[in-house]
Formats: C-alpha cells, structure tokens, sequence
C-alpha cells in the first residue's frame, strides 16, 4: 500500500494553517437542538489541519467491536471498496464497489481557506455492483455474483416495481428487472442527468423510494467546500431532489446540504432524515456533521450558513435573506467525521433500546489534528423523538497517529434483524448479530 511521503504531508498540514484568523467579536455559543445543546467555537479558534489515515487492513481474525450482547462476523471480504449496501425486498444484498475517481487522474481540491491544492489519492473505480445471498441463512452469503458493471462511480441502488435503479455519479440508469435474477443481461437507460463528480467525496449520489413508491429521492452534494468555485458551479447540487419513477418531474425537496448521503424514513414517523457530510477548514470542532429530518423546501445554510443561521464567515454578509431561513438540524454527530451511512433499525432481533433508532457509518476525518469518527454511531429515537448519539461498532483506528484497520460507510438492515456494515477501505463487510 503507497503511503504519503511525511514532507509532503507536513506541508499540507502547514498550508491548511495559513487561513483567516478569528475576526474580532466572534465567541464560541451554545445551540439547542431537538436531541441535545451543542457547543459551536468561534470559526479559527484552532488551526485548520490535515492529518490523513493510513488504513492497514485487518488481521485475520480480528474485527471492529460492539456492545456487549452482540456478536461481529464477516460477512464477505476481498471486494474493492464497498462503498454502499441494499438490500433487496426478498433478502438479496447488493454491493455498489466504486472509488473516488478512475485511475490515473489527481483530483486537485482547492482548500477555500489557503487558495492552495492537494492531490489526493487515487484508484481504478471497479465500477460494478455485486450480488451476494445467503441462500441457507446462516449469516454467511454463498452466493456471490457481479450483478452490473459498466457503470460510472455507481453508489445508490434501488428496486421498484419491476425496474432496478442505480445512481452513477453522473446520472440515473434505469434497468428491467425481476426479482431473484443474479445477473442484469438487460441493457438500460439513462433517465436522468446529474451534475457530475464534486469535492472529496462528494460524487456520491444516493436513492431512496417514497414510503408509497411513487417518488424516488435522489442526494446530490456540493461540488466544492464552501462554494469557492462560485454558486453557478452548484446548480442541483447541495440538495435532495425528487423524481418520478421514470425520471420525469425534477423538483427540490430540500437544499442547502452540503453533502447529504445516507437517507432514510424513521418508522414511526414515516419522516424523511439524511445524514450530512458538513464543510471543513473552519477548525478542529466546526462544523458539526448532522442527522436531520428533511422538512420538504426547507433550506439548511449551506453555504451562507452552519448549523442553522450561524454565518460562514468565508461567505459573510452575501445572503443574508437565505442565512435567516436556515433550519437547525436535529442531531450533532461531530466534526469531520463523515457522517455518510443511514440506517433505521426496523427490525426486532436486537434489544429494544435499537427498534426505530438510526445507525450512522463514520467514515472518518482528515481535516482534524485528532481523528473522529471511524465508527458506526447510534441514535436512539423515542416517541419518534431523536436522542443523544452513542458509539455501536468501533475499534477501526489503530493508533492515534495515524493507522486505521479500516473505514466504516454504508448500513443496512437484513430480514434477520442483523446489521450490515460497509468497510470500503479493507474491501470488507461486516455483520452484527444480537447475542441469542
């Protein structure tokens, strides 16, 4: 594995220092959400940092840990970055595997604080989904299948009716499909155009069918930090969209998200959440990834604003009308954490602290001097109230410089009540199983 070479990672570090320093008069508050009071410092109270992991792959035998009463098995390896997981109505565990970008390109991301860029790493995208079935049941798949290659950075996938979707970065691909088939024969088509590519990890694009299937949503993030590339550049982006099963009807739902990703309905409230990837270079503890329910036309800051109507002060004074009508999302789950996953837990094998609450796969951060997140959290939900976050699976960092064994993502829930959990960095899935 090709790591970064110190001297240039160290001045990486010191060019991501060399940003605004806090203006006069800006002090650290304190916010209340629906599930909690968080506090926000002043933007700059801490340098802006760049501190990369290096992931070094798990031994065999070893595995990320959960709560007690629960048990942490593998359910498939030697894939090349599961980044996402669906599952199927009859039990069928689909596996988008796609990378940043196709090899041989340097993404140049341009920091919004320095004017400087940095290279980041890149890889061949496999580009495809696989199909894997556990046909006896026993937690284990064995059948595994390549289901659909030729594909553009794919990541949301989606069965409705008789039509199997999947989202690649630069559009919607709509295919026949019937349900049990192990491999799409069928040629399919592009319903929809998406704006291509973005920031980081903003290429994902993720779906969600309405709870009557007769809309599909559709995530789109920013293509850029903190819209430093300028705001015509970010048509579509930074929202949820809603479509037609067919493509047609294009409307936003919700905007001003920087990069939402995982979706999904709480179960007692049939609300729509997603959970939001939020900007960087504003210090070690801003700006707080989120959980949030999605008010339909609601717009929630980006990029004039964060965490509600608290002012970017690399966009001040621009939209004072759209940083005034800024919703407060729900739930914190810290900063630069790479909130991404989504999943309720709609089942019943686990203890009924977890029914109707939402597991968030942390990818991990990499403009923090510490790492956070790089673990999958856990939201309990009362009365369809969301609660105070808390740590499910973890164990994925190795040491606190800079090693980790692997990166959490997607979530799912399978029919047995069992959690899945993406590793894309170690080409892993993992599944957690309550104690019997």
């Amino acid at each position: 594995m090709k790591t970064k070479p110190i001297l240039v990672v160290a001045l990486l570090a010191t060019l991501a220092a060399c940003g605004p320093k806090k203006e006069a008069g800006e002090t650290a508050k304190t916010v209340a959400t629906t599930s909690q009071a968080v506090n926000l410092p002043a933007p700059y109270t801490t340098k802006s940092a760049v501190h990369y992991s290096n992931v070094v792959g798990w031994a065999d035998g070893k595995t990320p840990q959960a709560p007690a009463g629960f048990t942490v098995t593998e359910y498939a390896r030697d894939l090349k970055s599961p980044r996402w997981i669906y599952v199927a109505g009859n039990g069928d565990v689909f596996v988008a595997e796609s990378n940043t970008e196709p090899k041989s390109v340097k993404k140049k991301v341009v920091s919004a604080v320095s004017g400087q860029s940095k290279s980041q790493p890149s890889g061949e995208s496999a580009n495809r989904i696989t199909l894997l079935r556990d046909t006896n049941k026993d937690g284990k798949p064995e059948m595994r299948e390549v289901f659909l290659t030729g594909l553009n950075q794919p990541f949301g996938m989606l069965v409705l009716g008789n039509s199997f979707y999947a989202a690649n970065t630069d559009g919607l691909m709509q295919f026949p499909y019937k349900e049990g088939q192990t491999k799409m024969t069928a040629a399919g088509k592009k319903i929809l155009e998406l704006p291509a590519g973005g920031y980081n990890n903003h290429w994902t694009r993720n779906l969600l069918a309405s709870t009557d299937g007769k809309k599909i949503y559709i995530s789109v993030g920013s293509g850029s930090n903190v819209g430093e590339n300028g705001m015509e550049n970010e048509v579509r982006r930074a929202n949820i969209l809603e479509i037609n099963p067919d493509g047609s009807g294009e409307r936003i739902f919700a905007s001003g998200l920087r990069n939402p990703v995982g979706m999904d309905w709480q179960p007692t409230t049939k609300t729509l959440y997603t959970a939001v990837n939020e900007r960087d270079e504003l210090g070690d503890d801003l700006v707080p990834d989120y959980l949030t329910s999605v008010k339909e036309g609601a717009f929630y800051g980006w990029p004039y604003s964060y965490f509600g109507q608290n002012e970017d002060p690399r966009r001040k004074g621009e939209r004072p009308d759209l940083v005034k009508k800024a919703v407060m999302p729900d739930v914190p789950m810290g900063s630069h954490t790479a909130s991404l996953g989504l999943a309720f837990y709609d089942g019943t094998a686990f203890p009924e602290k977890y029914r109707n609450g939402a597991f968030i796969g942390q990818h991990g951060s990499w403009n923090r001097s510490e790492f956070s997140g790089y673990k999958v959290m856990f939201v309990p939900f009362n009365e369809g109230k969301p609660g105070k976050p808390e740590d499910f699976l973890t164990g994925f960092v190795a040491g606190k410089d800079k090693d980790v064994y692997g990166r959490p993502v997607g979530v799912a829930v399978l029919p047995d009540g069992s959690l899945l959990v993406a590793d894309d960095a170690a080409g892993r899935i993992w599944r957690i199983a309550a104690t019997k």
